[in-house]
């Protein structure tokens, strides 16, 4: 099977156009179909950013089969006008375009046009400005798909995985928001992105929340009376998790190729160590929701947008994970059906 994915520019006043033009030129998109949608002027300008040309052949996706054109498809819209992209300035105009493209993107993935979405990086304060109404696009997503579970931000850098029992809340509240169904349910979705990625038992730590692991509850009871009883838990259902480790020590572990992924108990935690080993190719997945989304995580990177330097590490592996995700999730409901015939 060969994933449908739709390929979206993210901010206009970023180094997502360019990304965009610079991702098609790459070997990985012969695997894929893809569809690009959006502006024409917001893609013209990223191919010029970077030097490139693309011959863009128009479709309407919604009532056209799109895969039969070659290299890719493109889905025209008319989200900003050629003068109100301001390259590097949060603006309510990107921001608007931002929300509209996504939007037809999430309408194409409901609707079966497209199998996923990998989208270039987006700006939250433009999003904002443009009246998003939630916190992040994680879960503004949530919402136009119906997921009612539990979601959040997955990252994952050369094969590293991490996921984060909390996210964007103050330091000082992460000890008294921690509990043993969070720790669960963040091991378990990442446990469940890992196998949709092509992993067949993934390796899983649960890091610890206090230095030295509590210190057998000298600095700390939370790994003692919290951690340690919900990795337990996993443990005798067979999953593959460890914990809770020694935070300043459980990455090293995942880069001698022990472990896959780390489930952290806050934000930097697991941000600091994948930032530090390779801030240009880490990836977000957007975990929780019911088809496969994927993004650079490194952002919008205004300070060199427009300058025709942008890297397109982050974005190809970013698109190469949707592509993993898809052809994996197929495989996954295909065994599901097969065990539910035999039953």
């Amino acid at each position: 099977m060969r994933p449908k994915i739709g390929l979206i520019p993210g901010d206009p006043s970023g180094i997502g156009p360019e990304l965009c033009a610079r991702l098609l030129s790459e070997n990985c998109t012969a695997d894929a179909d893809i569809l690009l949608l959006g502006d024409r002027h917001v893609f013209e300008r990223g191919q010029e950013q970077a030097g490139l040309s693309h011959l863009m052949v128009e479709v309407d996706a919604a009532s056209e089969d799109w895969t039969k054109t070659p290299r890719f498809a493109f889905h025209p819209m008319q989200t900003i006008a050629p003068d109100e992209v301001e390259i590097a300035k949060n603006t309510k105009a990107s921001g608007s375009s931002t929300l509209k493209v996504l939007d037809q993107a999430l309408e194409f993935v409901q609707a079966g046009v497209i199998d996923a979405i990998c989208f270039a990086p987006f700006n939250k304060a433009s999003m904002h400005l443009a009246g998003i109404g939630h916190a992040d696009e994680l879960h503004y997503m949530a919402e136009k798909l119906g997921a009612t579970g539990y979601i959040s931000e997955l990252n994952t850098l050369d094969g590293m995985w991490t996921s984060r029992v909390t996210s964007h809340i103050a330091l000082r509240e992460v000890a008294d928001v921690i509990d043993g169904e969070r720790i669960k349910e963040a091991t378990h979705l990442i446990h469940d992105v890992l196998r949709r990625a092509g992993y067949e038992r993934p390796r899983i730590a649960v890091a610890a929340l206090n230095p030295h692991a509590g210190d057998n509850g000298n600095f700390g009871r939370e790994e003692i009376d919290v951690i340690e009883p919900a990795v337990r838990e996993m443990a005798e259902s067979q999953m593959a998790v460890e914990g809770p480790t020694p935070s300043d020590t459980v990455f090293l572990k995942v880069t001698r190729g022990e472990l896959d992924a780390v489930v952290t108990m806050y934000h930097d935690q697991g941000q600091i160590a994948l930032k530090l080993l390779g801030f240009d190719r880490g990836v977000t997945v957007q975990g929780g929701l019911p088809v496969p989304v994927t993004t650079p995580a490194h952002g919008t990177a205004f300070d060199i947008a427009g300058q025709g330097v942008a890297d397109v590490g982050a974005m190809k592996a970013a698109f190469q994970i949707a592509c993993n995700m898809v052809k994996n999730w197929d495989r996954e409901q295909m065994s599901g059906t097969r065990e539910a015939a035999t039953a």
